[in-house]
């Protein structure tokens, strides 16, 4: 069964011409020119990947209000911005709402169509057997790498795919610097750099959330990041 991508772009010539590529790539696809409209089906049935342009229509922040409804809905729910408002604030805004990636809207069909399939294909992992379940704990966190899930001090991190897959980098190998090139690796994506800081701002908040005294993640300054060890 093909996997369905919904776009939510009020431009109609964009929001044809993506979806027109994405289909020529097997997907089934989804096409909604306004936030209502694309709240309306997801009502009924969340797709597979989502993609929102920010501004939609006579709701200049739209496409963030749909964003922070759809997180609240599925923690892992692959959400892409694709918009052509790309400063850096509405790129922090967009990331720390929940969404996975975001894009200009000038970047290559290919590039979007492999940041796609790279989305899906770590949820994937999500549904593959746990039987042989690998798991991580280090004082308060558990981490089990088939569920992806995450725990700290017994409460459920929510953390989105790309935030899983960098900590999941980090904690395998406590008390060891990873550049961002190399998180970035890991969570099979390609930001600049200032996004990988928004993304593990993130992260920390979330865990604070739940223990505000939480320090694990060390920013070695010029370097990257680190979990501390567990010495």
């Amino acid at each position: 069964m093909s996997r369905t991508v919904a776009i939510v772009e009020d431009e109609p010539a964009l929001r044809a011409n993506t979806a027109d590529a994405l289909r020529r790539h097997g997907y089934a696809v989804q096409d909604h020119a306004s936030r209502a409209a694309a709240a309306a089906a997801f009502a009924e049935r969340l797709p597979d990947l989502v993609i929102i342009d920010v501004g939609l229509g006579d709701e200049p922040e739209g496409g963030f209000d749909l964003c922070r409804d759809l997180r609240a809905r599925s923690a892992t729910l692959p959400i892409l911005f694709l918009t052509a408002r790309d400063s850096d604030f509405d790129v922090i805004s967009g990331l720390r709402l929940g969404a996975d990636d975001y894009l200009s809207k000038d970047v290559s069909l290919p590039q979007l169509t492999a940041r796609i399939h790279a989305l899906l294909r770590r949820v994937d992992l999500l549904r593959q057997p746990a039987a042989h379940e690998q798991v991580v704990t280090l004082r308060g966190l558990r981490l089990e790498g088939e569920r992806m899930r995450v725990t700290w001090n017994g409460s459920e991190v929510p953390l989105t795919v790309t935030e899983f897959w960098m900590v999941n980098a980090l904690v395998r190998r406590p008390g060891h610097v990873k550049s961002r090139e190399q998180l970035m690796r890991e969570a099979q994506v390609v930001v600049d750099d200032a996004t990988v800081t928004s993304h593990v701002k993130r992260i920390r908040r979330k865990f604070e959330a739940i223990d505000p005294g939480f320090d694990e993640i060390d920013t070695v300054h010029g370097a990257g990041y680190r979990w501390r060890s567990g010495d």
